[in-house]
């Protein structure tokens, strides 16, 4: 267990964090040499009802659902069903004939974009935003929440077809700029596998691992425990926030067509701790080896060349890291804005769910919390500075 002076910091700067409206409620928890020696949790799930965080809440993922998209890419990788230069088009043909975005201007891209890219985020995939790339993108997301709750919602093999159909930002593998990659990686898995994402995830890691409250869809019973989502009012309070973004539902009452491997997710943070003790352990839990060792090495190695990585540098939070696999890893611990050890590697969500893997120091933070536009937060990295000084 940690020192009791070190437990009294994090459950005081937790406290503080909830009592000055920053968050409503969220759960923490360390690991350390495959063994939990902290877990705290404090506040609302529910602020209507007050109705408390608990150990069995369960939290919307959003992001954090990468690492978990690349785990089943990794699963694919080892059996020899794909390569990592296979072009994303030989299995995604709206990949076909793809432009980039040259100054306004429509030509064909030096190469295909390849699964690597996507892995790396070097796609030239971009979310919603200025440019050709993003204006294509944000209209397809528009699409896909529009008939979210229609009678033809949009599937994830019709998504990523549909990005495919758009101009990519910049050349394959010639910067790094985050983006829908995860989502096309989901669409990957599902066209190799010849079963649905979801299904291939309950099978593949869910069900091996016991991660019984991880899924796309949460039933009845599960949605009693989902945690609500708010977000600041703009008066130093926090308000309730309910809208579905990035096509999935806020609620995750049904079983959706399109499952976003990029952001459709949710999780408790024993379910995530599972995940995460399975990377740090080589790939094994509990006498299952989910991924050989030397997968996990390649997946949570640095994955960027020099002129890729002056786009990831671009991310201010994100100095003294690299990006591979859907993560970041550590590379520089004196460049970072928190204290950590090199070879680190995790990711966040934008509703604030995170973890850290530290195989330095054999530890694992995880952090789980449901607020907008949340990604790290500094209560995240304050949580954080507290475990990892004190080792």
């Amino acid at each position: 267990m940690l020192d009791s002076g070190i437990t009294g910091q994090l459950k005081k700067t937790l406290s503080a964090s909830i009592a000055n409206k920053e968050i409503a409620g969220a759960n923490f928890m360390v690991l350390k040499n495959g063994e939990e020696v902290f877990y705290h949790e404090e506040g609302l799930a529910d602020m209507e009802t007050e109705r408390p965080i608990a150990r069995d809440s369960i939290f919307r993922l959003y992001s954090m659902s990468k690492p978990v998209t690349a785990t089943a890419v990794m699963l694919l990788l080892e059996r020899g069903e794909i390569d990592l230069f296979d072009p994303v088009s030989r299995y995604i043909p709206g990949f076909r004939d793809q432009k980039v975005d040259k100054d306004g201007q429509l030509v064909d891209p030096i190469r295909e974009v390849n699964i690597q890219d996507l892995l790396n985020m070097t796609s030239g995939l971009v979310y919603g935003g200025p440019g050709l790339a993003g204006q294509h993108t944000e209209q397809l997301i528009q699409e896909l929440g529009s008939r979210l709750h229609g009678e033809n919602p949009m599937t994830t093999l019709e998504f990523a077809n549909g990005l495919g159909q758009g101009p990519l930002a910049f050349e394959p593998g010639s910067f790094w700029q985050y983006g829908t990659s995860g989502d096309v990686l989901g669409a990957l898995v599902e066209a190799v596998s010849g079963v649905r994402y979801g299904e291939f995830l309950q099978n593949e890691l869910f069900g091996p691992l016991g991660m019984k409250d991880t899924g796309f869809w949460l039933t009845e019973e599960q949605r009693t425990r989902l945690a609500k989502t708010y977000q600041d009012d703009g008066a130093g309070g926090l308000k309730l926030f309910t809208d579905s973004h990035l096509g999935i539902d806020h609620q995750l009452e049904r079983n959706p067509a399109f499952e976003s491997g990029g952001a459709g997710l949710a999780s408790t943070i024993g379910d995530a701790a599972k995940f995460t003790a399975m990377l740090i352990n080589n790939g094994s839990l509990n006498g299952i080896q989910l991924l050989k060792p030397k997968t996990v090495q390649y997946m949570t190695s640095p994955g960027l060349t020099p002129p890729q990585q002056k786009g990831f540098a671009l991310w201010q939070s994100l100095w003294g890291h690299s990006y591979g696999n859907q993560m970041r890893i550590m590379t520089e611990p004196g460049q970072a804005g928190h204290i950590g050890s090199k070879g680190e590697y995790g990711w966040d969500g934008w509703l604030g769910a995170y973890f850290a893997n530290s195989p330095q120091d054999d530890l694992t933070v995880l952090f789980m919390v449901q607020k907008r536009d949340a990604g790290t937060l500094p209560i995240t990295r304050k949580l954080r500075n507290i475990v990892f000084s004190s080792l």
